[in-house]
């Protein structure tokens, strides 16, 4: 599973983000399919995936360990959607995540967590053999300006 580290959840704002920047007022992120970057002031409620966690019959588990879980036991397919039935929705997560604190974890957030899983399977979190960022996965595009500068130079000049 890939690194979580700079993974956002934004208060008000559907989806997951990419960390980009942080900034003297707040941050820069990136929706995680790409899109137009956004700002989020130090008011909002931003939080990192990687240190949230998620309530057990034990105590807290970190959520990055009940995703790679959920993930191994799914083969890093999709998951129950999150708008689906109530009863499916819990019944799913029970059988996924069956030592989960029934008093304390909602519906509702059942329902986050699997909108979250499936958005981070259709971005390749759960790809086998990957540890890198979403973007370290992505070739960088050569430069066409070298290339220009080169072949005006055997021209003559």
């Amino acid at each position: 599973m890939n690194d979580l580290k700079h993974v956002l959840a934004i208060a008000g704002r559907p989806g997951l983000y990419q960390l980009i920047a942080s900034t003297r007022t707040g941050l820069v992120a990136e929706p995680l399919g790409g899109g137009a970057r956004v700002s989020a002031s130090a008011r909002q409620q931003v939080h990192v995936l990687d240190e949230m966690a998620l309530y057990t019959i034990e105590g807290e588990r970190p959520l990055r360990e009940v995703l790679a879980a959920v993930g191994e036991v799914l083969k890093g397919q999709e998951a129950v959607p999150h708008n689906a039935d109530s009863a499916l929705v819990m019944a799913e997560f029970a059988k996924l995540v069956p030592d989960y604190d029934d008093s304390r974890v909602y519906v509702s957030d059942m329902r986050k967590f699997f909108q979250w899983y499936n958005a981070l399977v259709r971005h390749n979190f759960f790809a086998a053999g990957s540890e890198s960022a979403p973007e370290a996965a992505e070739a960088p595009k050569p430069k066409a300006a070298k290339k220009k500068a080169a072949a005006k130079a055997e021209d003559g000049e």
